[in-house]
């Protein structure tokens, strides 16, 4: 929850490869007060069910960056191994992930809160601000 001094934020995942959202992906929340400043890590979730993150910790007073970090390649492993029981995939023999985490950098000012949705796939991502 934001509030006049501090901004909020949260987030979910979509796995585009299959139109669902993305279940048990590690999410790292950290920030920072200035561009100079060093990050602080504040903590994290996992995504639920929905791809939801409901319980990101809330951040500092004059918090001015905040970055999300994705830990994606489990989420995918696993994928690829139940796809893989149902029936053996043929492909190249590049990694198994392309992307094995996902971090997004963004800008807030206090009283404002900012849904970032991260849309996956195996070979790429998008984010945008969402409401």
């Amino acid at each position: 929850m934001s509030t006049s001094t501090t901004a909020s934020v949260s987030t979910h995942i979509l796995d585009t490869s299959v139109g669902r959202p993305a279940e048990g992906v590690a999410v790292q929340l950290s920030a920072r007060a200035g561009s100079a400043a060093d990050w602080k890590s504040l903590g994290g979730s996992a995504t639920d069910a929905d791809g939801r993150c409901k319980d990101l910790p809330a951040l500092p007073e004059g918090t001015t960056h905040v970055r999300l970090d994705f830990a994606v390649e489990s989420y995918f492993e696993k994928k690829q191994a139940d796809a893989q029981q149902d029936a053996p995939a043929n492909r190249d023999s590049g990694p198994g992930v392309f992307f094995p985490e996902v971090a997004i950098t963004f800008a807030v000012v206090p009283g404002e809160h900012y849904h970032v949705p991260l849309l996956l796939n195996p070979f790429g991502y998008s984010v945008y601000r969402g409401s």
